[in-house]
């Protein structure tokens, strides 16, 4: 980077083509004939400091050399006449000479060679004429139209961290605008409100520079959201979070919100983000990353999308298959080549500048494409803004077609389980940050004198949604990153749990509670749940209470003498152990795997015949390339089975409330894991606490359920939803989903019964035929030469269940083992209290928090989670003066006042449909 005068005027690198920082276009006798100029260095690469190939590991004994910086007279007819050589050339190359056009270039071209003497600069200006006659030659009015548009895709963090991010961004982009203030017509788009942040933060003066080009329509904010974050991962919850940091920020900064939706590189897109787009005030999207598809060529360059509730927008692929053109004649031709909506569209998107590792575009990317604006052979090429690409795509959008569901990338599956710390910092995150917010909105409501923490919660969902970034949270980031981003979970837990606990406190004092000595517990979600919980007990071993608390709100721990039916754990004649809870009757052989799992009320076996639930299984995990991103379909044939018990099964509750029996395997030479299998009094599934030692390399570790269930179908849990993916391999399309993404369950069902797999922190998930299949951990080494090593925990169970997965509550389940239930010491509460009640199950109330930017209002967020057409009810006991329907945003409709009677609101929801209220408070 050069600074002059104290503020940064130029990027420099190699590999980003600029090499040059003008000093003056024509030095005058009166001006200054000394300037001083410092120059940052950065000892890394556009791509970090890998050792061996892009996505090594960094060398930290790499080391980078200035040989030679140079005071230059730039010729600049020589570069022009240059340029003209190049765009010829590669005419001939890319359209060959039996195209007439491209005979024509390869004629024009020799001509000019022969006009040409290198020795003579007189003789420039005759070649160059040449070259503007070949170059002004008309299209017809038919032809395709580039709308090109400068781009910088910097990745917020990959193979360096965070904080060269921020001296990326201002490099690149104080390049951007030394090139607008040459170029009046180029136009740069860039995405991720945090850059902004940070440019803003640390370089006030460039972001006071790209505010003044903002204005002039040259530098255009794209996006709409915090991060280009990754697209399956985040919750639905978090995903909206995106929007509304990214946007309010883009309105507060440059008074505009961003129309599309702009994500060129992540690894895959769920099939709700065009309801959370449309939420937003967003109605367009472009990406290109299917173009990576392994297996399968997507159909479509331009579509619509539509998502699971029917909500639809305008999708954009750019047809060069890149997000960093450099305006090359390839790059043209290729667009109108692989447009596979010829007919339908006949406008497209070039992408131009150096990405990934920053840089952006160059003068010499400029010069090329302002050649060929109208040139024949070529498409016609428009400098422009998504705006305007939007327009025209709109405007003749009729014949467009429409694809249905997720956008699944058939490759960077292994994401999905790659750095299990990140993974698991997130959930908890999510988890933690929501039940901050509820408890902060019951204490507003409750406890005079409390404030809400709004600075310190826009804080932490900032850094949440930071480390949401498509590298980070999917794992395919160096060690450095992941430190980074450990630290960022820590502090949001530490910040989190204080902010949780001042809130809780704050209800103590309400009206509520009374002054004593016995203990409430505080439940988040929207349901009435009866769950074993630990009480602590000064100088005493934990005691266990099955706890009966109220939805949304508080109620007393009120001892019962014994459940319903108690939980027993016996050892059998042959070694096994049977648990049983009345609802379970389950049996774990002496490795810790079931040989059977029986539910009760229906007398029905979910374990497949002769085999074994809960079994752990290890895969070699070797892809092509990309290490920490893929894993390749070949891995299924290496399957091993992890049998090596260095403790045998052993009972350590033999039941009443709990039950639970512990057991060790031995995975390999290093790696082991022990495991305690929990039974609960009035719990409908068994639950599997986990640690794991792992110390290998290249392996794949994951467990697996072989059930009693045929079904064409899985169904995963998705952001407010769910979605069905094929249990067979019949197509390519099918076979390409050997490997994929949920969240907090997965289900097989057949008419009648089915079986569910919960899980408190993973994401990667395989059901083939009746194999249930959770993926637990991997073992790439590069990027991060150390990723997953050492230490870890977690927790999933299994739930076998009458009916459909929806009249069993397996989605209710799935929230309670992810969102435990707090405990309020030393307060006397006579009778339970809700703040929110609703009388329909397939509403869930996802999020209550305080509205952005009002006094005494808050935000409820629903939706529909079985996939029906649903009316409901949302009853509330806080004092509500008014409610209204509001966006993803939280911009009421004036037009649109919720049916509020009394403490009653009345819904209508079409299937998987979002809701969010808007309600005064008094």
């Amino acid at each position: 980077m050069i600074w002059r005068d104290q503020e940064p005027v130029q990027g420099l690198t190699k590999e980003g083509e600029k090499t040059s920082y003008i000093l003056t276009e024509c030095l005058r006798e009166s001006e200054p004939h000394s300037i001083t100029l410092y120059v940052e260095l950065a000892c890394n690469g556009l791509f970090g400091a890998g050792q061996g190939s892009m996505i090594a590991a960094p060398d930290p004994n790499r080391k980078y050399t200035l040989q030679k910086a140079e005071l230059v007279v730039f010729n600049r007819d020589v570069q022009e006449l240059l340029t003209d050589f190049e765009m010829l050339v590669d005419l001939v190359k890319v359209l060959g000479e039996g195209e007439q056009r491209g005979y024509q270039a390869l004629f024009t071209v020799n001509e000019m060679v022969n006009l040409c003497d290198p020795a003579n600069p007189s003789s420039y200006s005759s070649a160059q004429d040449l070259a503007k006659k070949f170059f002004s030659q008309r299209n017809g009015q038919s032809q395709h139209v580039v709308h090109a548009m400068g781009h910088c895709h910097i990745d917020s963090a990959w193979l360096w961290p965070y904080e060269e991010t921020i001296r990326k961004c201002a490099r690149s982009w104080v390049t951007a605008v030394r090139l607008m203030e040459k170029n009046p017509e180029f136009i740069f788009t860039c995405s991720q409100a945090q850059q902004f942040q940070w440019v803003k933060n640390w370089y006030p003066g460039l972001f006071s520079q790209i505010q003044h080009f903002m204005q002039k329509g040259q530098f255009v904010p794209v996006g709409g959201t915090w991060v280009e974050m990754d697209g399956n991962l985040p919750s639905g919850e978090s995903m909206i979070r995106q929007f509304l940091e990214g946007q309010n920020f883009f309105k507060t900064e440059f008074g505009q919100y961003c129309k599309e939706f702009w994500l060129p590189d992540t690894f895959g897109y769920s099939a709700q983000f065009p309801q959370i787009m449309r939420g937003c005030g967003i109605s367009c999207f472009l990406t290109q990353k299917l173009s990576w598809n392994l297996v399968n060529t997507f159909p479509h360059s331009t579509f619509f999308w539509e998502g699971i509730d029917g909500s639809q927008v305008l999708t954009h692929f750019p047809p060069g298959n890149s997000y960093e053109m450099k305006g090359k004649v390839e790059d043209l031709i290729n667009t109108v080549k692989n447009n596979k909506d010829k007919g339908r569209a006949n406008h497209s998107a070039v992408l131009f500048g150096f990405g990934d590792g920053g840089g952006g575009p160059t003068q010499l990317m400029l010069d090329r494409l302002q050649r060929v604006q109208d040139s024949d052979g070529l498409p016609r090429v428009h400098m422009s803004s998504p705006d305007q690409l939007f327009s025209e795509i709109q405007a003749s959008s009729s014949l467009l077609c429409t694809w249905s569901g997720e956008l699944f990338l058939e490759l960077h599956n292994g994401t999905y389980t790659t750095q299990a710390k990140i993974k698991l910092g997130n959930r908890q995150c999510e988890a933690l940050l929501h039940d901050v917010e509820v408890a902060s909105c019951l204490a507003l409501c409750q406890a005079a004198g409390f404030s809400y923490p709004t600075k310190e919660l826009q804080k932490l969902w900032r850094l949440l949604l930071l480390n949401q970034f498509h590298d980070v949270i999917p794992g395919s980031c160096i060690e450095m990153v992941v430190e980074d981003a450990l630290e960022y979970y820590k502090e949001i837990q530490q910040t989190g749990s204080g902010l949780l606990r001042t809130a809780c406190n704050a209800l103590r004092s309400s009206p509520l509670f009374g002054v004593g000595s016995s203990t409430a517990v505080f439940n988040t979600l929207p349901w009435e749940r009866n769950e074993v919980i630990a009480l602590a007990e000064d100088g005493a071993q934990t005691k266990l209470a099955l706890v009966k608390a109220s939805c949304v709100g508080v109620a007393p721990v009120t001892e019962i003498a014994e459940p319903v039916s108690a939980v027993s754990v016996t050892v059998q004649a042959d070694g096994s152990v049977l648990m049983e809870n009345g609802l379970l009757r389950a049996v774990l052989d002496k490795m810790g795997r079931l040989v059977s799992l029986l539910l009760v009320q229906t007398n029905r076996e979910a374990i497949s015949d002769g085999c074994f639930g809960n079994q752990f299984v290890l895969f070699d995990d070797v892809p092509l390339y990309w290490d920490a991103w893929d894993v390749m379909d070949y891995h299924l044939q290496t399957r091993k089975p992890v049998v090596d018990v260095t403790r045998p099964a052993e009972v350590t509750s033999s039941g009443g409330l709990r039950g639970s029996v512990i057991f060790s395997l031995r995975i390999r030479e290093k790696s082991s894991i022990t495991q305690e299998v929990i039974l609960d009094a009035s719990c409908p599934y068994v639950k599997f606490k986990t640690q794991v030692h792992w110390a290998e390399a290249h392996k794949f570790l994951k467990v697996e359920f072989p059930v009693q269930v045929r079904s064409p179908n899985a169904t995963y849990e998705i952001q407010f939803g769910h979605l069905q993916r094929p249990t067979h391999r019949n197509t390519s399309w099918d076979w390409a989903r050997f490997e994929v993404w949920g969240h907090k369950w997965a289900d097989l069902s057949e008419h009648g019964f089915g079986v569910a797999l919960l899980n408190d922190c993973k994401y990667g998930y395989s059901v083939h035929q009746n194999v249930m299949t959770l993926s637990l951990l991997r073992a790439p080494k590069a990027p991060d030469a150390n990723a997953d090593m050492g230490h870890h925990e977690f927790t999933y169970a299994v739930m076998p269940h009458a009916g459909s997965f929806q009249d069993a509550s397996v989605i209710q389940h799935a929230y309670n083992l992810n969102f435990p239930l707090h405990l309020i010491p030393d307060v006397s509460i006579a009778h339970p209290w809700s703040a929110f009640t609703l009388n329909s199950s397939a509403v869930i109330l996802e999020t209550v928090k305080h509205a952005e930017g009002r006094k005494n209002a808050l935000v409820v967020r629903l939706y529909e989670s079985h996939g029906g057409s649903v009316a409901a009810v949302l009853s509330t006991s806080l004092p509500v003066l008014g409610a209204w329907h509001c966006d993803l945003l939280e911009q009421p409709d004036p037009t649109h006042p919720a049916a509020l009677s009394g403490r009653d609101i009345s819904l209508s929801f079409k299937p998987f449909q979002i809701i969010s209220l808007l309600l005064q408070l008094h």
